[in-house]
């Protein structure tokens, strides 16, 4: 009952949280990666130490395909995003890298031989299409969501009705999925990150795995409401709550556990292709975890309460 007694607490705490992502959100943005906005990116490995950026912005010029940014990745390699490369417009980038370094290697130890690790080229029309398709899933998980509730708790219509508990969802679903992508805006604007298709998957994976935490404490709170009304017992809705609360508390965080461990573990040992994907998923599975237990139930109190006083 913890929780319960202490849920304006809790209801303020999140307040904080969200006005901070949604402060990180408007003053960094989100910066979008080629996946939705079109363009080529080439990542290069300076085995022999990276050069100054400055130095190799100035190569990036002299090969003359257009505006383009130089971002540092890792100790030695560089990604370079521009417009849609043509081949001869990649060669003559990759020339250029590799001419300078050609050049400055026998008066520099911190310039050698360029190698290319990959390179993606994706045109606008295809970037604007994964764009629109992106957030129509997005759109399409969360009605399913909330269709699959109202049916789900459809016998369940005091004193909170069905489609209360979806609205509640919804909700919550709003709320921790603007605190990961908070946090990335943030992890943008300080490591030039950017949003890609693994960041779309990591918010549709969230979606999932925050549902299921609260839905097992939905779910407990309906079984106590039938088994109530069976054996005419007048029980609390607060208590109701609270007990359904501490009745799943333990499976929730031991659930969050596991996965956080393993999170850990790809932030740490993984490829660093997937190191910005585990990092919004160990926010969103804290987040979520903390929405299941503190928050989602709790809200359903007040909830109550709004439905009586309309009576």
């Amino acid at each position: 009952m913890f929780i319960v007694n202490h849920r304006r607490f809790f209801f303020w705490l999140t307040g904080l949280i969200l006005a901070a992502a949604i402060g990180a959100i408007a003053l960094w943005g989100l910066p979008l990666s080629i996946d939705f906005t079109g363009g080529s990116l080439v990542e290069v490995a300076y085995p022999a130490g990276r050069p100054a950026l400055a130095a190799i912005k100035a190569q990036v010029d002299a090969a003359a395909i257009g505006p383009a940014s130089v971002i540092p990745s890792g100790a030695n390699d560089v990604k370079i995003r521009a417009k849609t490369l043509s081949p001869a417009e990649h060669a003559a980038l990759l020339s250029a890298l590799d001419a300078r370094a050609t050049s400055t290697a026998a008066t520099s130890t911190s310039a050698g031989q360029v190698s290319e690790l990959s390179f993606t080229s994706v045109g606008p029309a295809l970037g604007s299409q994964f764009a629109h398709k992106a957030l129509w899933a997005i759109l399409a998980v969360v009605l399913a969501i909330v269709l699959y509730i109202a049916f789900a708790f459809r016998q369940v219509s005091r004193p909170v009705p069905s489609w209360g508990y979806g609205l509640t969802v919804v909700l919550m679903l709003a709320i921790d999925i603007i605190v990961p992508t908070g946090f990335y805006a943030a992890l943008c604007h300080y490591t030039g990150a950017e949003v890609d298709s693994l960041f779309v998957v990591a918010l549709l994976a969230l979606l999932g795995y925050v549902v299921n935490d609260i839905i097992v404490v939905f779910d407990r709170v309906r079984e106590h409401l039938k088994n109530n009304e069976k054996m005419n017992r007048k029980e609390p809705f607060d208590e109701t709550v609270g007990k359904s609360i501490d009745e799943t508390m333990a499976r929730s965080i031991n659930t969050a556990l596991t996965v956080v461990l393993a999170l850990g573990a790809l932030i740490w040992l993984g490829a660093p292709a997937t190191r910005d994907f585990a990092l919004v998923m160990l926010v969103g599975v804290v987040a979520g975890t903390f929405s299941s237990i503190c928050r989602s139930a709790p809200f359903l109190i007040p909830l109550a309460h709004y439905f009586e006083r309309k009576k």
